[in-house]
């Protein structure tokens, strides 16, 4: 409260402005403030936004405001998709630390991917309601910030002191070669070569008083130092002896993106009927074709021409040929789609994710190499977002960039088929009669038995192997 006569001028104003602004500081109890219901006021109050305040000398004049430097500021957890509940916390900062505004202070990291949680605004980090490894809901409270004016200053890396320059010392100076033991006054002796230690070496004519040694031939002294070595016992080796070096065992606390993994996983096991069925594709066409039009097609698009999109349009052109694939059993009915939704695997350093192509059956080889290099870029730094990862109605996983000759894949949970592509490997093949080596490549397509045939998963697979070998029967609608 600050009472103003009637009549005095703005200095008057700012006057009382820096003497509420005094006390409040001096308050013992903090008042705290949401950076977002409050707003800011910086510097001197402004002249217009005072005169609807001012009243007469008998009236008081209440003013109120937000100190920048003071206000705080909680952040909760932002709001889920309907397919997630729940998240993992993993803090990147500690308490005390200065953060900028959309820095990320921690993570959620969900069944699907980890969502960046960042600072609001510029501030230092009071307070974690949460701690590392928690399970957090969607709008509960995960630290208090404490709002300042400005961003935490990085410290400059220190320069590095040039190293005091040290002289080499002197090389130390020759001395005369003179023999060990050598006497100034006798002269020297010429080096005698040692006497044998043992005569068992000898041959037998050797070992005769008398005998020379110069006078044994050489072969003899060999052929008798073979049998004397011969002879010589080797003790047998200590098996009793401890292994050398350290056996140790680490645990790891799964990451709830491979719990998730895992819970999908088993659950496609124990709900589906799952069955895998194969064909192989001649990839030579294809092939040639990708390296006729490699330069122009990513000269004009500006990403290059692989083998992922072929693929998914022959998925595309299958699952609209056989509907049932793109299909899902919900309680006692079958939802049937018009459109193709894609999911691809990728892996990624925390787990398999599978972000979707919406719209598949309409795109061209140029809008799938486009969406495919986004997705896999974003999925490999960790930004897809959830929506980026929800639906899908068939997945397409790509084995052979690894090497994979063959696999059945796992249906991802609650679609009804995943296609497995494998490595391309020189075969020798039968063509017209004769034996040729051609680029083969096996894929396999696992289904739910409850709701697709094997007459349907066989004409599925052939529709794929036509549409690669061939592309143009897809262009021509065949």
């Amino acid at each position: 409260m600050c009472a103003l006569p009637e009549g005095k001028s703005t200095i008057m104003l700012r006057r009382c402005s820096r003497h509420l602004q005094t006390i409040y500081r001096r308050q013992s109890q903090a008042v705290r403030f949401r950076s977002t219901e409050v707003p800011k006021v910086y510097g001197a109050i402004h002249r217009a936004a005072l005169k609807a305040r001012v009243v007469t000398h008998n009236q008081v004049a209440s003013i109120h405001f937000t100190n920048p430097l003071m206000a705080e500021q909680d952040v909760a957890t932002p709001s889920f998709p309907d397919s997630v509940s729940e998240g993992d916390v993993k803090l990147d900062k500690k308490v005390g630390d200065a953060v900028a505004a959309d820095e990320v202070v921690l993570e959620i990291e969900t069944d699907k991917t980890a969502i960046p949680v960042m600072a609001p605004d510029n501030g230092i980090i009071k307070e974690f309601y949460v701690n590392d490894g928690d399970t957090v809901k969607a709008g509960q409270k995960l630290f208090r910030l404490e709002i300042t004016s400005g961003a935490p200053k990085k410290e400059a890396p220190a320069e590095a002191k040039p190293e005091p320059k040290t002289e080499a010392a002197p090389p130390p100076a020759l001395l005369p070669l003179l023999p060990l033991h050598h006497h100034p006054h006798r002269p020297l002796q010429r080096h005698r070569l040692p006497k044998l230690q043992s005569r068992k070496l000898l041959p037998p004519q050797a070992s005769k008083a008398g005998a020379p040694i110069s006078s044994i031939p050489v072969a003899a002294i060999r052929h008798a130092q073979a049998i004397e070595t011969a002879s010589v016992k080797v003790p047998p080796a200590d098996y009793s002896k401890e292994i050398v070096g350290t056996r140790s065992e680490q645990r790891v606390k799964m990451n709830r993106m491979r719990q998730r993994i895992a819970e999908r996983l088993k659950q496609a096991q124990d709900t589906n009927a799952l069955l895998t069925t194969f064909n192989e594709v001649d990839m030579s066409h294809i092939m040639a074709f990708r390296k006729k039009n490699l330069e122009a097609f990513t000269k004009k698009f500006g990403v290059k021409l692989g083998l992922m999109s072929p693929f998914v349009k022959a998925a595309a052109s299958a699952l609209m040929d056989q509907p049932v694939v793109n299909a899902v059993i919900d309680g006692n009915e079958i939802v049937y789609r018009d459109y193709v939704d894609i999911s691809v695997a990728v892996a990624t350093p925390k787990g398999l994710v599978v972000p979707v192509i919406r719209n598949a059956q309409n795109m061209t080889y140029a809008d799938i190499e486009l969406t495919v290099a986004n997705l896999a870029e974003r999925a490999k730094s960790g930004k897809l977002t959830i929506e980026e990862m929800d639906g899908g109605t068939f997945t397409i996983s790509n084995g052979g960039v690894f090497g994979s000759l063959m696999g059945t894949p796992i249906v991802n949970p609650p679609q009804s088929g995943i296609l497995g592509m494998h490595g391309i490997f020189e075969r020798p093949i039968a063509l017209n009669g004769q034996v040729v080596i051609r680029p083969m490549m096996y894929i396999a397509l696992t289904y739910d038995h409850r709701l697709i045939d094997g007459r349907e998963a066989v004409l599925f697979l052939r529709k794929i192997k036509q549409g690669v070998e061939d592309p143009a029967s897809i262009i021509a609608g065949l």
